[in-house]
């Protein structure tokens, strides 16, 4: 003890150097929006390397399960070849398909990039998840975030050059439109903080015919995430006391405990209907 207090009394001018300059970069970085963004990319690109190092390690152990989730999602990408269905025989009329496949992108609407995730949290009331893809390899704030399952995960809110950050549907501040597959109504999803898993859909009126285990589906209502990705199963439906609505509970189809593959998904038509809103807002103010 007496050896601290003698290095603290030698040193004491150093050492209040360094909390004075550390004070005064916090008094920058939270007081000033261009040194935060700046401050908030440097820190995303620096922990995102190292959270990359440390997942390359657990991600060794976890082979057999990586495994069996690309082979899932490879077999939804093989049932919609076309030489998976049984084609009407042709022989007396023949006809020659002039469209080539090469010529149809111009029409494509959504695009899918494959992203390793290199930190995930469960526990805290806002989490947020890293991937390994950024601005260099064409990812957006905005981009709707899936598993191979095609399971809702959230959306990203943050990205630097290699890495992007995404409030996963475990956050306080998500808020993602979902539709019931049987009935079409919309609702929004909500999380309370407590139970990883267990989310909440808001806005569904009682006169709806609603049950455990129906499916909730993305709505398409946003330039996000496409219309009709899984986003869970419902646990629990109770009617609320105090208003017209049902209080529902489902088990979001992603495994937030076991995400290592995810897939962003770029709108080819996002900025043609961001531009024109921002012109009826501009109209209506």
């Amino acid at each position: 003890m007496r050896n601290i207090f003698l290095f603290i009394r030698r040193y004491f001018n150093f050492i209040l150097f360094l909390l004075l300059q550390g004070f005064s970069i916090y008094l920058i970085v939270h007081y000033s929006r261009y040194h935060n963004a700046v401050f908030s990319k440097t820190t995303n690109q620096l922990t995102g390397k190292i959270n990359e190092q440390y997942n390359k390690v657990q991600y060794y152990f976890q082979l057999k399960k990586t495994n069996d989730s690309l082979v899932t999602a490879n077999k939804k990408l093989y049932d919609k070849l076309k030489a998976d269905f049984a084609l009407p025989d042709t022989s007396s009329n023949i006809l020659v398909d002039s469209i080539k496949v090469d010529s149809m992108e111009r029409y494509r609407k959504y695009e899918y990039y494959p992203a390793k995730v290199v930190y995930n949290s469960v526990a805290a009331q806002n989490n947020f998840i890293v991937i390994n893809r950024g601005a260099a390899q064409n990812i957006k704030d905005g981009m709707g975030i899936i598993d191979p399952n095609m399971g809702v995960v959230g959306i990203v809110t943050d990205v630097s050059k290699d890495f992007a950050v995404v409030m996963s549907l475990l956050h306080k501040d998500s808020h993602i439109s979902g539709k019931l597959l049987k009935t079409g109504e919309t609702g929004t999803l909500s999380w309370d903080g407590k139970t990883p898993g267990i989310i909440s859909l808001t806005g569904i009126p009682k006169n709806v015919k609603v049950a455990k285990g129906d499916t909730i589906i993305s709505s398409g209502f946003s330039t996000s995430i496409p219309k009709g990705m899984l986003i869970g199963i419902i646990e629990e439906v109770k009617a609320d006391k105090s208003s017209g609505i049902f209080l529902i509970k489902f088990k979001a189809a992603a495994n937030f405990y076991n995400l290592e593959y995810v897939y962003a998904i770029e709108n080819k038509q996002a900025d043609n209907i961001k531009t024109i809103l921002e012109k009826v807002k501009q109209k209506t103010q």
